[in-house]
C-alpha cells in the first residue's frame, strides 16, 4: 500500500484499483458536515462506512423516507431490560447525517461501522469516546474553552481540506496518549513494516505512545491560531510546537476495541468488492484507522470474547436541549442552535442570527428596534476583524447582543442562550419506523386527539364538559400511571370551573422513549397497560387505604374501567382490616373527591359511594377512640384531617353523611378529656354548619378558658376554635370580649406561655381581619373589614344584580 494526497485534502489509502479515505469530522459540527458534503462529492464514493452501532444498518432506509426529521436518535435497548439502554443522537448538522443523506440521495450503499450494540450493552458501558481531544487542541492553541476553539478554527472557515490536518493533529495527541493497560498492546507495536504479527514485550515502549516531558509545556498565543485563513495553518502551528502533554489522557482498552471492529468492517467492505471506500469517523479515531490495515490477526485478538446480549434498535425523536449534553457519543456541545443556524443559513448568517435574537426579545415585551439590529452586526463583525476572524462566530454575537441589544443585563442575555443558542427543536421520525405496539397506539392516540408532541414547555387548559378535552385528560393522567410524565398538572391562570377545568403543562422528553418501552410489558395499548399497572400496584401487600384511594382517584379520572371494579374491591378489604381510624380518615376526602369527578367525567360511582359510606360509618364509631391521649402534635395533625373530611362531607351534599359526620362532631365537641385543639375545632365546625349558635359558642369558650385548665390547654382551645378564621371575632362580640378578658387576666408567666399559640393563631388571619379586631378592641364592639383606605360600604343594588345574574347561571330562583 502507499498513501496518496488528493485535490480535496483527504488522505487516502490505495491498494490496487480501491481507494479508501477516511474523514476524522467532529460529532454535531456544522463545520465538520459541510466540509464532508464537498469531500464526499468530489470523492464519488462508491461505499461509505459511518462510525455507529453496526446491528443499526437495517434502519439506514429510514432515513430518506417521509417523516424523518432530525433531531433523531437511534435507540438501542435489551428487549427484557429496557432501562438498559443507549442513544447514538444526530442533528441535521451531524456530519454523520449528511453521510446517511448523500449515501441516500446518490444511491451508495451504507452501513456502520462501530461496535454493534449488543457489545455495548452487554459491556454496560456509554457509547461514545471517554473524553474530548479537542480539548487538548483549544488548550494547545490559547483556548480555555473547546468550543470556541473549534468556532473559530473549524465553523467558521468550513472547506474539504480541514481533514487531512485536522488528523494530523489527533495523531500527534494520540502519540502523546498513554494506551490503556488491560494486557492490551498498541497495534502498530503487533504489526512488522510487511503488516505481519510479530511478537512484542512489555518491557518495550513504543516512542508513539509515550506521554512526551511534562518538563516542556508547550506556548501558543490565540493570535497564532486566529489569524491563520485555513483549517490546515490553524492546525499545522499546534501540531508543529514541541509535542503536546497529555498526564491524564488515555487511548483505552474500549476505544481500542472500537478501533478494532472499525477495521474489521472496513476490510469486510473491501473484500465485498468496494472500490472507492469512504469511512467517516470521530477526529479522534481518523489516524489509527488511516493507512494500512494489515491482517486482521491483532484486531480480532482485541475482539475476541466479548459479552454480547440481546438488543432491538429503532429511531426515536430527539431535541437540541438534550445534544447540549454529554450524551451518544460523549460528544455534547454547548450551542446546537447555534450550529443550526450556521448550517442551514448560508447567506448573511449572522445578519439573520440577530434578527432572531430580536424577534426573542421582542417576544419578552423589550424594545428592540431595527436600529439595535444595524449596531449588533456592525460591532459583531468590529470583533471579528480586530481578532482576524473571517466571520464573526458566536463569542462576538454574543457580545455584541449583550452589548446592544441586553444594555449588558445578564439575564436577557440567558433568554438568548436558552431559546436560541441552545434551543429547543424536536425531531420526528416516520410512521412505520419499528416500535412497540405501545408506543404505536400512543402515537395513533396522539393524532385522533390532535395533540403534539413538542419539546417547549406549553400549557394545556382542558374543558371537561367537551369530550375531546375529557379524552385529553384521560390519556395525560394514563401515561402517568405508566411512568410517562408527559404532562404535569398545573395550576390554571383561567378562571376555574369546578372540576370541570385541568390545566396541564405539556413537554415531551426522548427518554420518553425508554418509559414507553418499559411501560409495554403492562399491554398494547395505553388503556389496558394503565388498568394491569394501577391493579399490580394495588394488589401489594403493603397498600394502604389511603394508597388504595389515592389509586382509585387516577382510575376514574384516567377512566380505567376495567381496574375499577378490582381496586373498589381491594378497598373494601384493606379498610376493613385497617384498624387505624387516621387512615381511614385521611383517604375519606380523596373518596367523595374522587365520587364528585365521577359525576362530571359520568362515570358509574354507585359501588365507590358505598365504599365510601361504610368508610365514614367506620371512622365515626372509631373517632371517640381515636381522639383520645393526643400530644399536641398528634392533635394538630388530626385537626388538619378533620378539616378535610368535613370540607369534602360538605360538598358532597349528601343528608346521610352529613348527619353522620356532624352527629360525631357533637359528641367531640361535648367531651372535657380531649385537646383543647379538636374540641375547639369541633365546637366551630358545628358552629358553621349552624348545629351551634353564638349563644352557646361563646358559652363552650367561657367554660374552656375558666380556672381549672392550664394556659397552654385554654390557648389550643381558643387556636382550635379559631384556627384561620379571624371573621368570628369580627362579627361576634361576646367571642371577643371573652378572649379579650381572658388574655387581660393572665399573669405575665402565663401570658409569656401562651403567646407563641396565639401568635401563630392570629398571624394566620388575614391583614384585613387582624386591623379590623384591633378597631373592634379599641372601640368595645364590632368593627367591619377594611381593604385599603376607605371603607367602601356595600352596594345592595348592585349586589342584588349580581345574585340574579349568579341565579341564572346556576338555574336557581331567588
Amino acid at each position: 500500500m502507499t498513501q496518496a494526497q488528493h485535490a480535496n485534502g483527504s488522505t487516502a489509502a490505495v491498494s490496487g484499483g480501491a481507494q479508501t479515505r477516511v474523514f476524522g469530522i467532529r460529532h454535531h459540527g456544522p463545520g465538520s458536515a459541510r466540509s464532508l458534503r464537498l469531500a464526499l462529492e468530489a470523492f464519488q464514493p462508491d461505499a461509505i462506512l459511518i462510525e455507529g452501532p453496526a446491528d443499526a444498518d437495517p434502519l439506514v432506509g429510514y432515513v430518506a423516507t417521509e417523516g424523518m426529521a432530525p433531531p433523531v436518535a437511534l435507540l438501542a435497548y435489551v428487549p427484557d431490560a429496557p432501562a438498559k439502554a443507549a442513544f447514538w443522537p444526530y442533528a441535521v448538522f451531524s456530519p454523520e447525517w449528511q453521510a446517511l443523506r448523500y449515501a441516500a440521495e446518490h444511491g451508495v450503499p451504507v452501513k456502520f461501522c462501530d461496535l454493534p450494540a449488543t457489545m455495548v450493552l452487554a459491556a454496560e458501558e456509554e457509547p461514545g469516546d471517554r473524553f474530548d481531544p479537542l480539548t487538548e487542541l483549544a488548550a494547545a492553541g490559547g483556548y480555555d474553552d473547546a468550543e470556541r476553539w473549534w468556532d473559530a478554527v473549524v465553523e467558521s472557515s468550513p472547506d474539504a481540506t480541514a481533514f487531512d490536518a485536522i488528523t494530523e493533529a489527533m495523531g500527534a495527541l494520540r502519540e502523546s496518549a498513554e494506551q490503556d493497560s488491560m494486557e492490551l498492546e498498541p497495534i502498530d507495536a503487533l504489526l512488522d513494516e510487511d503488516g505481519a504479527a510479530v511478537e512484542h514485550h512489555a518491557d518495550e515502549q513504543d516512542s508513539r505512545w509515550q506521554a512526551a516531558d511534562a518538563s516542556e509545556p508547550t506556548n501558543l498565543r490565540p493570535d497564532q491560531v486566529t489569524g491563520t485563513n485555513s483549517v490546515a495553518e490553524a492546525t499545522s502551528d499546534v501540531i508543529e510546537l514541541e509535542p503536546i502533554h497529555l498526564e491524564t489522557v488515555r487511548i483505552d482498552a474500549h476505544t481500542l476495541r472500537r478501533e478494532a471492529y472499525m477495521r474489521q468492517t472496513m476490510r469486510k467492505a473491501l473484500k465485498d468488492g468496494a472500490v472507492r471506500l469512504a469511512v467517516v469517523c470521530g477526529a479522534w479515531h481518523a489516524p489509527a484507522l488511516t493507512g494500512k490495515l494489515g491482517p486482521a490477526a491483532a484486531d480480532t485478538r482485541l475482539l475476541k470474547g466479548l459479552p454480547k446480549t440481546k438488543a432491538t434498535l429503532t429511531w426515536v425523536p430527539w431535541t437540541h436541549s438534550r445534544l447540549s449534553t454529554i450524551s451518544g457519543y460523549g460528544a455534547g456541545i454547548t450551542s446546537p442552535g447555534w450550529y443550526h443556524h450556521l448550517f442551514t443559513e448560508t447567506e448573511r448568517p449572522i445578519v439573520r442570527w440577530l434578527t432572531k435574537v430580536a424577534g426573542v426579545l421582542r417576544a419578552h415585551d423589550l424594545p428592540v428596534s431595527s436600529a439595535h439590529i444595524i449596531e449588533a452586526v456592525r460591532l459583531a463583525d468590529t470583533l471579528a476583524a480586530m481578532r482576524d476572524r473571517p466571520l464573526a462566530g458566536l463569542a462576538e454575537v454574543t457580545e455584541a447582543t449583550r452589548a446592544v441589544m441586553c444594555a449588558g443585563d445578564e439575564t436577557l442575555l440567558r433568554l438568548v442562550v436558552n431559546e436560541l443558542v441552545i434551543g429547543e427543536a424536536l425531531g420526528t421520525v416516520p410512521e412505520g419506523t419499528p416500535t412497540v405496539p405501545l408506543d404505536a397506539d400512543l402515537r395513533a392516540r396522539i393524532r385522533t386527539l390532535r395533540m403534539k408532541q413538542e419539546a417547549l414547555s406549553r400549557v394545556l387548559d382542558l374543558d371537561l364538559r367537551k369530550e375531546r378535552e375529557v379524552e385529553r385528560s384521560r390519556l395525560l393522567h394514563r401515561l402517568r400511571v405508566l411512568d410517562i410524565p408527559w404532562g404535569t398538572l398545573t395550576t390554571s391562570e383561567v378562571r376555574s370551573t369546578g372540576t370541570f377545568r385541568e390545566t396541564w403543562t405539556l413537554e415531551w422528553r426522548p427518554e420518553y422513549a425508554i418509559s414507553i418501552i418499559e411501560a409495554s410489558r403492562w399491554g398494547t395499548t395505553i388503556r389496558t397497560a394503565a388498568e394491569a399497572k394501577i391493579l399490580d400496584t394495588a394488589s401489594r401487600e403493603d397498600s394502604t387505604v389511603g394508597d388504595l384511594s389515592a389509586a382509585l382517584e387516577v382510575a376514574l379520572l384516567a377512566d380505567l374501567g376495567g381496574a375499577t371494579d378490582g381496586l373498589i374491591t381491594r378497598l373494601e378489604s384493606a379498610a376493613a382490616l385497617d384498624h387505624d381510624i387516621t387512615h381511614l380518615l385521611a383517604a375519606l376526602p380523596g373518596l367523595i373527591r374522587t365520587l364528585r369527578y365521577g359525576d362530571v367525567r359520568g362515570t358509574d360511582t354507585k359501588a365507590l359511594a358505598h365504599v365510601a359510606d361504610g368508610l365514614l360509618v367506620r371512622v365515626c364509631a372509631g373517632l371517640p377512640g381515636a381522639v383520645t391521649g393526643l400530644d399536641t402534635d398528634s392533635a394538630t395533625e388530626l385537626r388538619t384531617m378533620l378539616d378535610a373530611a368535613h370540607t369534602a362531607i360538605h360538598t358532597r351534599d349528601d343528608g346521610w353523611a352529613t348527619g353522620e359526620w356532624l352527629g360525631a362532631l357533637g359528641k367531640l365537641a361535648d367531651r372535657d378529656d380531649v385537646h383543647g385543639a379538636l374540641v375547639g375545632r369541633a365546637v366551630r365546625l358545628l358552629c358553621d354548619a349552624g348545629i351551634i349558635d353564638e349563644i352557646d359558642s361563646a358559652r363552650r369558650l367561657s367554660a374552656a378558658l375558666s380556672v381549672g385548665n392550664t394556659a397552654a390547654a385554654k390557648a389550643a382551645w381558643v387556636d382550635g376554635l379559631l384556627g384561620g378564621r379571624g371573621l368570628l371575632l369580627v362579627h361576634d362580640r361576646e367571642l371577643l370580649h371573652l378572649i379579650d378578658d381572658w388574655l387581660r387576666a393572665l399573669r405575665e408567666d402565663q401570658f409569656v406561655e401562651t403567646l407563641p399559640l396565639l401568635r401563630r393563631t392570629f398571624g394566620a388571619f388575614e391583614s384585613g381581619e387582624r386591623r379590623a379586631i384591633g378597631r373592634a378592641v379599641r372601640d368595645g364592639g364590632t368593627a367591619t373589614i377594611r381593604t385599603g383606605e376607605d371603607d367602601g360600604g356595600i352596594d345592595m343594588a348592585r349586589g342584588n344584580i349580581a345574585m340574579r345574574a349568579a341565579a341564572e347561571i346556576l338555574g336557581v330562583s331567588v
